[in-house]
């Protein structure tokens, strides 16, 4: 999914309202596919579930036909099965088997404005390996948003992520990154999962971001499979997807896409 190019914008608190309000559902959502995902289940149902919840809410699926390289997005869910990082496209042949991990990456769109998380799920039984790469993954998104506090930098938010992730052994994702959000799905600044502390745009109250790391259980390389939105990992290993949107208050955070 592609950025719109534009200055970073400091929400105000109607905004941050709004955005809280479309942010509560795709948590909701989230919260709700945790008991909804087991062995059997195909990444299609899992997007109708999505879809039906937004729509019925009388919101609307921020993914369904965002444009892309080759074509739009047709579906309201990215569900992305053990080494697909991000852009799974749901398909009612894709069924879960125990031992899979699955992430599922939601938007929705409420009076003109958007909200976006993902998570990443067990199936079943999974290794230890996995557990661990699920857990990591998680925490270094906690680590980042500890971070998105006024007057600290963007690079700061970047680097709690990467010493997270590497220190528990894993590679963070390097050609996709969080972003800013609002008005539009994405909007600057970009947010790398890696850098250096103390360097980068300085954050302010009312800016919006969504912090999204996307971690690797091997390399740290990527690539597109042949449906122009499916991002693997080039060495075929296991990959993990937390994301939060997340203001800037005056006195620190807030996320508003949790439960």
């Amino acid at each position: 999914m592609f950025f719109k190019k534009q200055a970073i914008e400091q929400k105000t608190a109607k905004e941050i309202e709004k955005m809280r309000i479309a942010g509560k559902v795709v948590g909701e959502i989230l919260e709700n596919l945790s008991e909804i995902i087991k062995p059997g289940v195909t990444t299609k149902y899992i997007d109708e579930f999505s879809e039906k919840y937004i729509k019925k809410l009388k919101m609307t699926p921020a993914f369904l036909g965002v444009p892309g390289a080759r074509y739009p997005f047709p579906a309201s869910a990215c569900v992305s099965i053990n080494n697909e990082v991000v852009h799974g496209i749901p398909n009612a042949s894709r069924v879960l088997k125990s031992g899979d991990i699955v992430s599922v990456d939601l938007g929705v769109f409420y009076e003109g404005y958007y909200g976006d998380a993902a998570r990443t799920y067990a199936v079943g039984s999974i290794s230890d390996t996995a557990a661990n790469l699920l857990k990591i993954t998680e925490l270094s998104l906690q680590k980042g948003i500890e971070k998105a506090l006024p007057g600290n930098r963007l690079g700061d938010v970047s680097n709690a992520v990467q010493v997270v992730v590497e220190n528990g052994g894993f590679s963070v994702v390097r050609d996709f990154v969080g972003h800013g959000i609002g008005r539009n799905l994405h909007e600057e600044p970009q947010i790398p999962n890696y850098g250096k502390a103390g360097i980068g745009v300085k954050l302010l109250p009312g800016m919006v971001l969504a912090i999204e790391p996307m971690v690797n259980e091997g390399s740290f390389e990527v690539c597109m499979l042949d449906d122009g939105w499916t991002v693997v990992t080039k060495d075929g290993s296991l990959s993990a997807h937390f994301e939060h949107t997340v203001a800037i208050t005056e006195n620190g955070y807030e996320i508003l896409t949790k439960v």
